[in-house]
Formats: C-alpha cells, structure tokens, sequence
C-alpha cells in the first residue's frame, strides 16, 4: 500500500475528475498519463472491448466539447498539427474501474486503486457538502425573520471590544 500510495498523489487524480454532462469523468489522456501507456494504446483497448463499456460507463465528447476541454486546457494541438484525431473519451467510475479488467499491467491496477479512492472521497466530499447546506436551509425555514437578528447578534459578539479610553493630559483637581 505505502508504494501504490507513492506512486500517485490523490490530489493530483482528484484535479483530473471534471463534471461533464453531469457526470464526474475522467478523460482517456488523463487516464493514460497515470497508467503509464498512451492515449492510442488505452483508447484501441477499450474498442477491442467495446461490449465492456456501455454508454454510462463511458463516452465520447462531441467535437464543440472537445474544442472548450482543448480551449481551457491549452494542451492539445488542432487535428492536422500532431494533435488528436477525434475527440475525447470521458469515463465515469464505473468506466475507471472497468479500464482495470482491459489494462493488465501492475501500474494499472495499482493506480486503478488510486483512482477508486479518489472517486469515494469526492463523493464523501459533496455528501458532506449536501448534508450542510441542508441544515442552513432547515435553520433559515425554520427561524424566518428572527434569523437575522441572530446573525447579528453573533457579529456584535465577534466585534473586538473597545478599549477603555483615559484621558490624555493633566488634571486639574
């Protein structure tokens, strides 16, 4: 575990899962960067296997999604220039964790793992995320127009208290 944990940052796989169409995916170049192969081995895999991966377990950009993913990346080349032929596939988890079944080298499995724990802890992440926004909202029904004035008091308690001032000079008694 200590070397599979070495082998990618969980950061680092957390920052290529995007939201696309909804859905959290990763794309085929990410994907292949972290197992250690290209984007042409992965993707020629996954059509070799094609009946593995249903429509919900992977997907391919449309050519204007592709376009903004290039656009905002600024890592790709236009067709034509050495880029990419066609657009990108994106994969979900259950994608992710099916790319493990068609890949069968010991980097793959390794970061598969990696990539699993890092699709549970986003998913904690905005269960949390939910779970609080709904006690705010329950609070702010509940209480209505006395919400504000509770609010305020709690920033009046936050405000640092005023120093007690003594007068400057001499005193004439």
């Amino acid at each position: 575990m200590a070397k599979s944990s070495s082998l990618v940052p969980v950061e680092r796989i957390e920052s290529l899962v995007l939201v696309i169409r909804g859905e959290r995916v990763m794309l085929d170049a990410d994907l292949a960067r972290l197992y250690g192969t290209t984007t042409k081995r992965l993707n020629q895999q996954v059509r070799r296997n094609r009946r593995r991966f249903p429509h919900d377990f992977m997907f391919e950009l449309t050519a204007q999604e592709g376009t903004a993913l290039m656009s905002q990346n600024v890592t790709s080349k236009p067709q034509g220039r050495g880029g990419r032929r066609g657009p990108p596939f994106a994969f979900t988890e259950q994608g992710v964790a099916m790319l493990s079944s068609v890949l069968n080298s010991e980097r793959a499995v390794e970061v598969n793992i990696l990539i699993m724990r890092a699709f549970v802890k986003l998913r904690r992440l905005l269960a949390t995320h939910a779970d609080l926004a709904r006690k705010v909202d329950a609070l702010e029904r509940r209480y209505d127009g006395q919400f504000k004035i509770i609010f305020d008091a709690i920033r009046e308690l936050m405000k640092p208290p005023e120093p007690k001032r003594r007068a400057v000079g001499f005193r004439k008694d």
